[in-house]
């Protein structure tokens, strides 16, 4: 049948001129074209892409446009650079707020009329400690080994301090005589004692070859027997306090109570018998606490933090030391900041149940088993006894500590180690000097009036 316009084909669709063919509904993209048109020429000024070949490379800048191509190598290696820069920054700022800035010390805000002892007090933490009780009116004394420097010190603190106070006395840690000749004098001298500060210590037993284990004797058994000697005056002012400066090295230390006292022997031993000396310091305040309960006396370890002081240097290899030095000064704690946590064990109020506990960062931190070994504790607690010459026979205390007469000042009399005999040599015990394993069994502790 013809229709204007030309036939229908058998699908309807008209034949002819005017008819356009028709996509199937299954087709959702045009068919190309057969004929299609040609390309476009480039914009005047414009070149083409090359695609690949040399040409590619040498192609004329775009008229018009930025400018040349740059490669993004640059700016990459800009936002590395910036981006290491960054995590180093925030990396320090971490270190610098965890390790070293220290949280400042509050605690009793008046000392006068309480007698501080700090031992190794000549130089760094000791001196800071040294200090800031000396600013607090206390009455310091400054028990270190060399004379000279003890002298120093004692009057750097009194203009420092503005506190006349401060005096110096000298004791050998290293000697069990001159720990005893330091006692006596003491005791017949300062009719109070009030703080008690362990901070002298080494790290290394330097070019000495000593027929013991120097490290234990310096940094753990000197300061037993010291404190043995002191106690009677400790008690009489009760509420006083006896702190150790210890280490987190005492993390890795192992008591071998076979062999506590054997000689130390190169750079790996001195090492583990450092670490093994603040693990003793660690038992000893916790064992000591045990001890002491009831007597208003109450002991604590404390941890500096990582510090920046002679004893960090003092063994570190001549062309090293330019090197260090600048590094120590970002990330090591000044003397001062290192001051912080003795310093609130001996001053901060209210901390007498923690009493034994071990303390970092002005606050209790947890110790690993090994420190916590009650056992272990009372068992180097009578190896310490043994090393310090306290057998039996010599255990007999006083019903009371005697008070001297006359307290007199230890800088205006005679030197009690001018005649110090050796190490080796047995030495008698005081009459008045009490056994620390019997101080649960004191039938009453005098308390002195608060000035």
């Amino acid at each position: 049948m013809n229709t204007p316009g030309g036939a229908l084909g058998p699908h309807g669709h008209k034949h002819g001129a005017l008819a356009r063919p028709t996509l199937p509904r299954t087709h959702t993209h045009p068919c190309p074209a057969s004929h299609p048109p040609p390309p476009l020429p480039p914009p005047s000024g414009r070149l083409e892409p090359v695609r690949g070949g040399s040409a590619a490379a040498g192609r004329a800048p775009i008229q018009g446009g930025a400018g040349p191509v740059r490669e993004p190598g640059g700016a990459a290696g800009m936002e590395a650079l910036l981006l290491g820069a960054g995590l180093l920054l925030g990396a320090y700022v971490l270190v610098y707020y965890n390790l070293v800035k220290a949280p400042p010390c509050g605690g009793i805000a008046s000392l006068r009329g309480r007698t501080a002892v700090v031992t190794g007090a000549n130089s760094g933490i000791g001196k800071m400690t040294a200090l800031e009780l000396a600013r607090r009116g206390a009455r310091v004394v400054l028990a270190c080994r060399s004379r000279e420097r003890g002298e120093a010190a004692a009057f750097d603190l009194r203009q420092e301090s503005g506190n006349n106070e401060v005096i110096f006395m000298a004791l050998d840690l290293a000697s069990l005589a001159s720990v005893r000749a330091f006692a006596t004098a003491f005791l017949s001298s300062e009719p109070r004692l009030d703080i008690l500060i362990h901070n002298a210590g080494i790290s290394s037993c330097g070019r000495t070859h000593e027929p013991f284990n120097l490290l234990l004797r310096v940094n753990h058994i000197g300061p037993f027997l010291l404190t043995h000697l002191l106690l009677p005056r400790l008690k009489t002012c009760a509420p006083s306090r006896v702190v150790v400066v210890s280490s987190a090295a005492h993390r890795r230390g192992h008591l071998d109570f076979t062999r506590l006292d054997r000689p130390v022997v190169g750079w790996q031993q001195e090492l583990r018998a450092y670490a093994d000396s603040k693990l003793a310091n660690v038992l000893f305040a916790r064992e000591l606490a045990t001890q002491l309960e009831g007597t208003g006396v109450t002991c604590y370890a404390a941890h500096p933090g990582p510090v920046n002081s002679e004893l960090f240097l003092r063994h570190v290899p001549g062309w090293l030391s330019p090197l260090l030095r600048p590094l120590a000064w970002l990330v090591l704690r000044t003397p001062r900041g290192g001051a912080q946590t003795p310093l609130y064990c001996a001053l901060q109020e209210g901390i007498e149940p923690l009493s034994g506990r071990y303390f970092a960062n002005c606050h209790v931190e947890e110790v690993p088993p090994a420190a916590r070994d009650d056992r272990a504790a009372h068992r180097l607690w009578e190896a310490s006894k043994r090393l310090a010459g306290l057998g039996p026979g010599q255990d007999a205390e006083p019903d009371e500590d005697p008070q001297p007469e006359d307290p007199g000042t230890p800088s205006s009399r005679s030197s009690p180690l001018s005649e110090e005999p050796t190490v080796s040599e047995p030495h008698p015990i005081p009459h008045n000097s009490p056994d620390l394993s019997k101080v649960t069994h004191r039938i009453q502790v005098k308390t002195e009036p608060e000035p």
